[in-house]
């Protein structure tokens, strides 16, 4: 039987940099140190022919639990809802009012970002409240 070690979730996005420094913030991740040899990113990407520039983007958790993500330029703009989302747990554990109160704090500190609230699911029998929101580029995410 194989044994998975780690996974990563790839992102398909217009900016690569852009989206993946966006949730960089919203995760508490961190970019990779730029290659040897060169001071910056920025320094590296001027290397590459003008195609190949901002055609991906990697962070990862700097505690090491969390996946890597990676964000690779694609052509085709989003067009549909995602069917796969990330699911950004700032209220695991509470309830109610005080869940509710995490939530739109965490909400209030991502739109400044670029995202954008879409909705609030509300609480029901089998799950608590979480909000539905979009990142720079108009991907899924739930604040729950």
């Amino acid at each position: 039987m194989v044994s998975v070690k780690q996974i990563q979730v790839a992102f398909d996005c217009a900016s690569p940099e852009r989206v993946g420094r966006f949730w960089c913030e919203v995760l508490g991740y961190v970019a990779p140190a730029p290659p040897e040899g060169f001071a910056s990113w920025d320094d590296f990407n001027r290397t590459l022919p003008p195609e190949q520039r901002d055609s991906w983007f990697a962070c990862s958790d700097p505690s090491g639990v969390g996946p890597r993500l990676y964000f690779q330029r694609v052509p085709e703009g989003k067009v549909a809802k995602n069917r796969l989302h990330l699911d950004v747990r700032v209220g695991t554990g509470l309830v109610g009012a005080e869940r509710l109160a995490t939530l739109e704090a965490e909400c209030a500190r991502l739109i400044p970002l670029g995202a954008k609230r879409v909705r609030l699911l509300p609480a029901d029998e089998e799950n608590e409240s979480c909000l539905v929101m979009q990142d720079i580029e108009g991907n899924e995410f739930c604040l729950g």
